[in-house]
């Protein structure tokens, strides 16, 4: 019953949802990446029943981040049938404190919740519970008032998608409606997301674990996080890239495969990482501390790996015709930004996730895209 996850641990209360495998959190090098993929951006849980009312018990770990206002409790979406048919939180749950400035995280433990939906309409129908994409969910206990069942298989695609926090869903308000979420749902494909934020830097446990994983559409979506980690060179970004896509096309040698990179950023487009938290204006916003004039060194920027990936996939494509590349401008572009500027300067709110959804579906899943759907 439950869709999106690469694997399930369990616990002392019930059942964890990861969206990476259990030998590939062995090789996590630090505690940010093992609390990210614990939270389970596209996983819901998936069946057939009658029922009117269900309940789901859970143990959410909410964050709180020093010096800035509490988030909102994580959303839960149910839809009946593929509509949107009702929205919960959980209370309770553990709280992660996180000390940006000190890269410190303190874990106080708390109770699980409850999340109902009722007067859900009559009748056998699929239902989906969409989990927060922002909280880490054990699941503990699933109620109904009638018997459930394996939800059919639908004959879907299945899209598998890895990039950084935008792919993760910051800022989108509900699991349904982060732009890979928004994109599944008007391509008619069943998502699996491995974006993970701030750890989209091309680790090699990651394209494993996307290589040995069922897919018949991938998109790697790469710049930000390598650019404001500041974690390599140019000299060594684009050897990263190369295996990569090698380790891909391991397990996938002719799936069509679509690489993208960062959509618009103007901290970061010709200045280096790394990126730090400034608060000096009241709120949270980000600021990139590199200095421009090293990029002759092979320091990298949002243009510098545009052109490197633009390249690399000019030249990899004349030898695999089911590799493609879009620019991630195109997605959200400079009259975006002036439209719908970044809250954080990093980060779109909930409109700028709709924005890149449409044009995403559009241009990847739309006439002529790379994941159109051939014509018989």
């Amino acid at each position: 019953m439950l869709r999106g996850a690469l694997d399930v641990e369990h616990t002392a209360q019930g059942l964890l949802p990861h969206r990476l495998p259990a030998w590939a959190r062995k090789q996590f090098p630090d505690e940010n990446l093992a609390m990210t993929e614990a939270k389970p951006a596209g996983v819901r849980l998936v069946f057939r029943t009658g029922a009117t009312v269900v309940e789901l018990d859970t143990l959410p770990t909410k964050r709180v981040y020093e010096g800035v206002p509490p988030l909102p409790d994580g959303r839960y979406d149910l839809l009946v049938d593929g509509r949107l048919m009702g929205r919960a939180t959980a209370s309770g749950g553990n709280v992660q404190t996180v000390d940006m400035t000190a890269q410190s995280v303190v874990t106080r433990p708390g109770p699980a919740g409850t999340v109902r939906f009722d007067a859900l309409p009559a009748g056998v129908k699929d239902v989906e519970i969409w989990l927060p994409h922002n909280e880490i969910t054990e699941l503990i206990a699933l109620r109904t008032d009638a018997p459930v069942e394996a939800a059919p298989d639908h004959g879907r695609r299945v899209w598998l998608h890895h990039g950084s926090s935008l792919s993760h869903g910051s800022n989108a308000e509900c699991p349904t409606e982060t732009w890979p979420a928004l994109v599944a749902a008007r391509a008619g494909v069943e998502l699996i997301n491995l974006g993970f934020g701030g750890n989209a830097l091309l680790d090699p446990f990651t394209a494993r674990a996307m290589r040995d994983t069922p897919a018949d559409l991938i998109s790697v979506k790469i710049g930000i996080n390598v650019v404001n980690s500041d974690v390599m060179r140019l000299r060594a970004f684009g050897p990263a890239v190369h295996g990569f896509l090698d380790t891909l096309r391991e397990g996938h040698p002719s799936t069509p495969l679509l690489v993208v990179s960062s959509v618009l950023c103007p901290v970061q487009e010709d200045t280096p990482g790394p990126l730090a938290p400034d608060f000096s204006a009241g709120r949270l916003r980000f600021r990139a501390v590199g200095d421009p004039a090293e990029r002759a060194a092979g320091r990298l920027t949002l243009n510098v790996i545009r052109d490197e990936l633009h390249r690399i996939t000019a030249q990899r494509a004349t030898d695999d015709p089911n590799l493609h590349y879009l620019d991630g401008r195109s997605l959200y572009g400079e009259a975006d930004f002036a439209e719908l500027p970044l809250p954080d300067g990093v980060h779109p709110d909930a409109a700028g996730h709709r924005r890149i959804g449409e044009r995403f579906a559009e241009l990847a899943f739309g006439a002529g895209g790379p994941f159109a759907v051939a014509a018989d």
